[in-house]
């Protein structure tokens, strides 16, 4: 079967897959899962192995080229490792990432490279122990540090080390994160938070404008591009060794080069995260649907992907979160 162009209602190329293997994670991040949350999905819900190759497949026969694994925390996962060897080997899959908080990337470090995952999200917001324990709710800093150095000795071939960064709570730690990463040849990504759900509207974004003001006079930062399918405008060091990425979806949103759709453990397609539109991909698969008619639901459901997210105008419209969504 040929290959063709996926585009959306907009006209904007949509060749990235945001894949949730679950909604379920081991950290309690303020600006994702409420505290107290219980509203999890049943593990008998999300799509099997087999069922998440075939999805993925319809995806790259339509032209998706990158797939990234996400949460929740993919790394709870159980079967993680045999799904993402199946998706590496899908024909037309050209770039396998995946997102993880770190807290189990000791253990699967060097099985995720064997599987053909090549590059790396790892979520850290602080790298003070109190404040962490503050943002996601458990004492885990010594073990997601610890992972991401499993991770580096594995030599992936790149880590991106994501920071939400929040007024009040780890905006002054911004410098100390640049040194971190910078030590360690790892490219840094600030990011704000979004309003999804109650959990990320209880938290207040930094100016991240100030802070790249102020981090470009000290660490001399010229513009610079790091690959990837994601909307980060990156500066970098002179030298081309330390790059640093800021993602503004509030401030300066950057729908117009969205790329991507996402995913839900149990199938659902959600082709904005700022919009509640979504469509049940999942019970197409399920009743073993054919290719062709999972691709065209595809086609169908991409026509209708909204133009732009409503996080400005209609802060409290998206009441479900991150972890529901994928990340």
């Amino acid at each position: 079967m040929p290959v063709t162009a996926l585009t959306d209602g907009s006209g904007r190329r949509i060749d990235y897959l945001r894949l949730s293997l679950t909604d379920r994670c081991d950290l309690r991040c303020q600006y994702c899962i409420p505290k107290g949350f219980h509203d999890f999905d049943a593990p008998a819900a999300w799509l099997t192995p087999t069922e998440l190759e075939r999805t993925v497949s319809a995806f790259a026969a339509l032209g998706v080229r990158r797939v990234r694994l996400t949460g929740g925390e993919p790394l709870t996962r159980r079967e993680v490792i045999e799904i993402a060897t199946r998706i590496a080997s899908l024909s037309g899959i050209e770039d396998l990432s995946l997102t993880t908080n770190g807290t189990r990337l000791g253990q699967y470090a060097a099985a995720l490279q064997r599987a053909g995952v090549r590059r790396l999200n790892i979520s850290l917001d602080s790298l003070n122990s109190d404040c962490f324990r503050e943002i996601t709710g458990h004492d885990a800093l010594s073990g997601v540090l610890a992972g991401i150095e499993s991770a580096i000795d594995e030599g992936f071939d790149l880590i991106k080390i994501n920071m939400v960064v929040m007024a009040g709570i780890n905006e002054n730690e911004t410098e100390a994160m640049v040194e971190y990463c910078m030590a360690r040849g790892l490219v840094l990504r600030l990011i704000e938070p979004m309003p999804m759900g109650d959990s990320g509207r209880n938290v207040r974004p930094a100016d991240l404008g100030a802070i790249r003001r102020r981090l470009q006079t000290r660490f001399d930062l010229v513009d610079g591009v790091v690959p990837g399918g994601g909307p980060a405008r990156y500066q970098q060091s002179r030298d081309g060794q330390f790059s640093i990425g800021f993602i503004t979806p509030m401030s300066q949103h950057f729908c117009a080069t969205c790329n991507r759709v996402r995913l839900s453990a149990e199938g659902t397609l959600f082709t904005c995260l700022g919009q509640n539109d979504s469509f049940d991909l999942g019970h197409l698969i399920r009743t073993q649907a054919s290719q062709e008619d999972v691709m065209e639901a595809i086609r169908l459901a991409l026509m209708c992907k909204p133009e732009r997210h409503d996080f400005n105008d209609a802060p409290g419209k998206v009441v479900r979160i991150m972890a529901k969504t994928g990340g």
